[in-house]
């Protein structure tokens, strides 16, 4: 065979595997699909195989290195130390759920086992579990939430603490209670009524303005909102 079909032949195939190579990469790069982003917005359930470990996620759809936000609970760290630096999420091309630190590393990956469930393994943590929230636990009635509770911004403390009642408030409503020494966020919104509705708890205003929380564990709901300082509603 001459010097020239062998060299030739070198980068046929130098450019048949580029080719490869690219495909590859093109099919890796291909984004999530909207359903599969849709599917996993919201409350979830990441627990060991033995389900004595748990605490909640909320995936989000905002923007995030990687991926989308993730939130995760304060106590998360401490039950599952892999969770303490997990900031965003995604899903791959193949349905694999991959979990992001703050620079777009996956720290956890997932594999979908039936819908709405996800497992994986981790050295040195076992198995992980995660599904969805609605079907991990009972979805929580008024006569759940009827007692003290507290609002607080993030961790800190609280900045109002309040009366769910059990006792009409209007058409759909029941009352609400507020105590006095309420920081001005409170007092502006002014709530007066509080209803459940599709798990979330509902708080209203005498004006029909509402704040919506949803579930982070059966004591803490995290109200929903595009703010990056996180409304708290503790259990007292």
């Amino acid at each position: 065979m001459g010097r020239s079909a062998i060299i030739g032949g070198a980068i046929a195939g130098s450019l048949c595997a580029g080719a490869l190579a690219q495909e590859t990469q093109d099919a890796q790069d291909v984004p999530p699909s909207s359903d599969a982003v849709s599917a996993m917005l919201g409350a979830w359930e990441f627990s060991n195989a033995d389900h004595d470990k748990v605490c909640r996620f909320v995936f989000r759809s905002d923007a995030a290195a990687g991926g989308y936000r993730l939130e995760i609970d304060k106590n998360c760290p401490n039950v599952f130390p892999s969770t303490k630096d997990l900031a965003a999420w995604t899903v791959d091309n193949y349905g694999s759920l991959r979990l992001l630190d703050a620079r777009g590393t996956a720290v956890i990956e997932l594999t979908e086992a039936e819908a709405g469930i996800y497992d994986g393994f981790q050295p040195g943590q076992g198995r992980y579990v995660l599904q969805n929230a609605a079907a991990a636990a009972p979805v929580r009635s008024a006569a759940d939430m009827v007692g003290d509770w507290a609002l607080a911004r993030g961790a800190g403390k609280p900045i109002c603490r309040l009366t769910l009642a059990n006792n009409p408030a209007g058409a759909d409503g029941l009352a609400l209670k507020v105590k006095p020494g309420c920081d001005a966020l409170v007092t502006r919104f002014a709530p007066t009524s509080w209803r459940m509705d599709r798990g979330d708890l509902v708080v209203v205003s005498a004006r029909g303005q509402t704040w919506r929380f949803e579930e982070n564990d059966a004591s803490t709901w995290q109200r929903v909102s595009g703010s990056p300082d996180p409304i708290l509603l503790v259990r007292q």
